[in-house]
């Protein structure tokens, strides 16, 4: 999805100069009461990874209160990975005693020993929020469990969360608070590269920002809300009226089915915004009633 691909042209903005300090939050992010043994276990997983040589971001709850000082208490630990390097990682858990599985090929695997759960994340479900180089190249430099490692980047972040919008969850508050925190330091230049044709997602997570906070609205730089708003009345005008195109199913997995199954619109996912084969859009819509 990006702005080069789309035909958009590229406006810069300034970033902050003090990249030193990322984030307004608590310097090391304890997240919660661990148990002793799940907080060994999670240190020898991010050991085996470092021994072995595998290239990781630490993300979740963990990055989520670096960057905005929300501890959320979760039953898994995320652990981001480049695709090519998604078995390799479930390898080397699986040399410590996990039991591993590639849950979803396009986006997921899963790691898991007695009651702790480890998430081996390289992309997003809808096949957009690829696990690149850029993620390692902005990556944070934090302390996870006396563990020192990298967190994903606040832009990568919020990219990936942009699009969760389902019946039963939907990531616009933890964007908000991204946002309240992250908003004077954020790559707005990476952050509309990231979004591409998904422009009209951005603009629509930043005004609902400025709604919830408006004594803060001013922290998103104007010239990046009129530059979301050219770039999606270029792309509403693109389309011929009445294209039935849904992109909806690029946010919810299945509350846009009916679009697709019984009123003929064109899947998202299988145009040039989405990544999806049809073999994985089966397998993520057959698994809506059992995983979350």
């Amino acid at each position: 999805m990006a702005d080069e691909a789309a035909g958009f042209p590229m406006t810069e903005f300034a970033v902050c100069d003090d990249q030193s300090d990322p984030a307004a939050a608590p310097p090391a992010p304890s997240v919660g009461p661990l148990s002793a043994e799940t907080a060994a276990f999670y240190r020898r997983m991010m050991h085996s990874l470092i021994d072995g040589g595998l290239p990781f971001l630490v993300g979740g709850a963990y990055a989520l209160a670096r960057y905005t000082g929300i501890e959320r208490h979760t039953k898994d630990f995320d652990v981001f990975v480049r695709p090519e390097d998604a078995e390799r990682t479930l390898a080397l858990l699986g040399e410590i005693g996990c039991a591993t599985e590639l849950t979803f090929p396009h986006w997921l695997g899963k790691a898991w020993c007695s009651d702790d759960f480890i998430d081996v994340i390289f992309s997003s479900g809808n096949g957009i929020a690829d696990v690149d180089d850029d993620w390692f190249r902005y990556a944070v430099d934090e302390i996870v469990l006396g563990v020192p490692v990298r967190l994903i980047p606040p832009e990568e972040m919020l990219w990936s969360k942009a699009f969760v919008m389902e019946r039963e969850r939907f990531d616009g508050a933890d964007i908000n608070h991204l946002l309240l925190h992250m908003a004077d330091r954020l790559d707005w230049n990476r952050l509309l590269r990231r979004f591409g044709p998904g422009a009209p997602v951005l603009l629509a997570h930043l005004t609902l920002f400025q709604f919830a906070y408006p004594g803060f609205a001013h922290s998103v730089p104007d010239p990046v809300i009129q530059a979301l708003f050219d770039r999606s009345n270029r792309q509403a005008s693109a389309f011929v009226p009445g294209s039935k195109m849904c992109r909806g199913t690029l946010l919810s997995r299945e509350q846009y089915l009916v679009d697709v199954h019984e009123w003929d619109f064109l899947d998202g996912r299988l145009s040039l915004d989405g990544s999806m084969s049809a073999e994985e859009i089966t397998a993520w819509t057959d698994a809506i009633d059992t995983i979350p």
